[in-house]
């Protein structure tokens, strides 16, 4: 083989072969150059490898290798890092959220998504997104579209994070939503009312005596006296009530989704799963639960679990939205009668109790 045919292998200053279009500048600075529609292109980095020492007096870096792969990455995804929209590197940062979130997160998520796909923002390049193009958007869906102060701080709460990735891979300079939300909207959250404990036992003699809501007594007892989640009080089956040592055990909890399929998840939290003891009034209204609760042929099975509690019309286990009317109605029923009202009691989280 001829001298003229022996390719030869460029290397660092420290012997390393460096590979097609890698190369090392006089200053001791890699370089990386590629072509994009036909313009020659170049990234550079004071590292070749993610675990080089940095040199001496010189700043932080991204390693060249590790540009690569990224621009590797977003070229097999087709997204150009200069030119990224808002709404890419949205999706390009659920890709990876979701990987380890609950299905009620992810729902969740697709609605930010579905929301930001009919906004300009989503469009901008996110190199071109200013602080004030963030503050003016977040202003934009409170006083113009409605939105509520909660709301968009979930949509906030996806697209800073968002940034923030986008800023720690070199694509941005700052982050154009890292400021105060409250000083920029109005927080019009309506925080929840506590419910007194005497106003929790005239609620709960009123639903006991009424011919209608009495159905409901145990449940709303329940709920009140053990500060189970309603998500964890419809997950309930049979196997989850230790009648003996009375105890209540506590390892999931039964969700809906907006496509009305069913699921179990986990608990909200680790400590989410506990044993909660029973008190005596508890444990009467669970074993009048069970007694009255109808057999079945076939039971309902949801990701494995059987021997739900309460079941609809359709024999399917009855959910949070269920329980959320059937407090809703019996309050108003409540305050249609007497003149002392009642606030608004959401089974949604915790029944909140105040001390007075």
């Amino acid at each position: 083989m001829s001298k003229n045919n022996i390719s030869i292998k460029r290397k660092d200053s420290k012997g390393r072969i460096l590979r097609d279009r890698e190369s090392q500048t006089p200053d001791g600075r890699y370089r990386y150059s590629y072509y994009e529609n036909g313009k020659k292109k170049s990234f550079y980095s004071w590292k070749l490898e993610k675990n080089d020492r940095l040199p001496a007096g010189k700043r932080e870096c991204v390693a060249l290798r590790e540009q690569e792969k990224e621009l590797q990455l977003q070229n097999l995804q087709g997204v150009n890092p200069e030119k990224m929209t808002v709404l890419e590197l949205v999706e390009r940062y659920l890709a990876i959220k979701d990987l380890s979130v609950k299905k009620t997160t992810k729902a969740g998520h697709q609605t930010v998504l579905n929301v930001l796909k009919k906004e300009k923002l989503a469009q901008m390049e996110i190199s071109k997104v200013k602080v004030s193009d963030a503050k003016l958007f977040l202003i934009k869906l409170q006083q113009e579209d409605g939105k509520s102060y909660s709301t968009i701080h979930t949509i906030r709460g996806v697209l800073r994070p968002a940034f923030q990735m986008a800023l720690e891979d070199d694509l941005i300079l700052r982050n154009p939503f890292e400021f105060q939300v409250s000083l920029v909207l109005v927080n019009d959250s309506v925080t929840r009312e506590a419910i007194t404990l005497d106003q929790m036992r005239k609620f709960l003699n009123f639903v006991k005596e009424d011919k209608h809501f009495s159905r409901y007594y145990e449940a709303f007892y329940i709920l009140f006296h053990t500060g189970m989640r309603i998500s964890e009080f419809c997950g309930l089956t049979i196997k989850n009530l230790d009648m003996k040592e009375r105890k209540i055990n506590i390892d999931h909890q039964l969700m809906r989704w907006s496509d009305m399929k069913y699921g179990i998840e986990s608990t909200k939290t680790n400590a989410g799963t506990r044993q909660i003891p029973m008190t005596s009034e508890v444990y009467e209204c669970f074993k009048i639960i069970l007694e009255q609760r109808k057999k079945y042929k076939v039971e309902p099975v949801i990701d494995g679990y059987r021997g739900f509690l309460f079941l609809d019309k359709n024999k399917m286990p009855l959910v949070a939205l269920h329980w959320e009317k059937y407090f809703q109605h019996a309050v108003d029923k409540y305050n249609s009668i007497y003149k002392t009202q009642l606030p608004k009691i959401t089974p949604h989280g915790r029944v909140i109790i105040g001390t007075s």
